[in-house]
């Protein structure tokens, strides 16, 4: 299973976004919550939302 390349979380078969730039590089985002934050260049350890999701998945 791919992981989200933003908050890390595990993405289910069937499920989240595929990024794919012209260098044939893959980014895996769970939701569009994630992948704007990505491409807004955000910190995801800076972000509350981000750390209860890891902490919640451990």
């Amino acid at each position: 299973m791919p992981k989200c390349h933003f908050c890390n979380a595990e993405i289910k078969p069937g499920k989240g976004l595929l990024y794919v730039t012209n260098d044939a590089k893959q980014y895996w985002f769970c939701s569009s919550k994630c992948r704007k934050s990505f491409f807004m260049k955000r910190n995801p350890r800076k972000l509350k939302w981000v750390r209860k999701k890891q902490k919640s998945a451990k």
